[in-house]
């Protein structure tokens, strides 16, 4: 298994992608048009022929056996600077009556664009077939995740100082949201697939012309959707742990659709920033495929031939990170190059 950025040819696998990533999946709608814009964009801004604040990484999970996608995760340069990027801010209001001798605090959501400029980590899925157990698919998520901040890292001076991440908010058994239903529906002419669709073809602007601009008292909503603010999908739980892990925290702000958290923090603090370091490639042709769990990944430092991976072993005392002919032909590297390495497991 692999990362490389998205390519021309991809185009039929990222729609079957798109497809079955389900209800509030904004991120990468089944358009077909939508998602060949979004390979060209990507194509050019690995060229760099992108300005700043235009800039889109889209990354898939290459099976080398089958040649078929497994997956996929993207980054955003900087959110916000041609289409508006919307969250709820939770805040709180406090009242008093001296005279009563009575004091009240009560939670309120308040409609913003606090994260305008801003990098994000987005478009995170993995195909079912790929999860779970089996040695073959051992953490191919956490690849997804994690290649993200060594890309991130390498190519520090083409990002913002903050990162966020939305992640998808709580659905019912029947597949609606409740924090959509007992408030985005009163606003919107649209039901919340269609609201969403959207919002992920880039079309926004009618959050900000719909949405009321003054604070909305929570003890107005139902308790089903109070329960809904900042809490995450069942499927998105392992994701947000992953987001923890690295540092990531949720500072209050939600998505305003269906009231899931959006975690962030400074690019510079987080684990996989923080830790990842440079090595010099070394072949050695005796060295076999590893089938113990993964914990070291490396990544290439050539933008336009973006690899990642994971290897079996780590860097020796020197700074060379001996790699075997398998490993050097998935990363499409030569001895004498450079990789950025990581160590997952390292405490930070």
């Amino acid at each position: 298994m692999r990362i490389r950025p998205i390519a021309e040819g991809d185009l039929e696998e990222l729609q079957a992608l798109a497809r079955e990533t389900g209800v509030g999946f904004t991120s990468l709608p089944d358009n077909r048009d939508f998602l060949a814009a979004k390979i060209a964009a990507t194509e050019a801004t690995f060229l760099e022929r992108t300005p700043a604040g235009q800039r889109n990484y889209f990354f898939v999970l290459e099976d080398e056996a089958s040649g078929h996608l497994a997956g996929c995760c993207a980054i955003e340069g900087e959110v916000g600077r041609e289409v508006p990027f919307y969250h709820y801010r939770l805040g709180t209001l406090a009242h008093s009556s001296v005279q009563l001798d009575l004091h009240r605090t009560i939670d309120t959501l308040f409609l913003c664009s606090d994260h305008t400029g801003d990098a994000e980590v987005a478009s995170l899925f993995l195909r079912p077939a790929y999860r779970g157990g089996d040695h073959r698919h051992q953490r191919n998520g956490a690849l997804l995740s994690m290649v993200r901040w060594l890309f991130m890292a390498e190519f520090r001076d083409r990002f913002p100082d903050k990162v966020l991440a939305e992640m998808r908010g709580v659905f019912n058994d029947e597949g609606k949201s409740p924090f959509w239903q007992c408030l985005g529906s009163h606003f919107f002419p649209l039901d919340f697939d269609e609201a969403d669709r959207l919002t992920g073809l880039g079309q926004k602007s009618f959050i900000g012309e719909l949405m009321p601009k003054f604070p909305i008292y929570t003890p107005f909503l139902s308790a089903a959707a109070r329960a809904c603010i900042g809490q995450v999908h069942e499927q998105t739980r392992p994701a947000l742990a992953m987001l923890k892990k690295e540092g990531l925290r949720w500072e209050g702000y939600i998505d305003i659709f269906d009231g899931g958290p959006t975690v962030e923090a400074y690019i510079d603090d987080v684990r996989g920033v923080r830790l990842s370091r440079r090595a010099t490639v070394a072949l050695d042709p005796a060295l076999g495929e590893s089938n113990e769990r993964p914990r070291w990944l490396a990544a290439t430092t050539e933008m336009a031939h973006f690899r990642a991976a994971w290897v079996g072993r780590g860097p020796d005392a020197e700074g060379r990170l001996y790699l075997s002919p398998a490993e050097a032909a998935r990363l499409e590297v030569e001895a004498g190059d450079s990789l950025r390495i990581l160590d997952t497991e390292e405490e930070a």
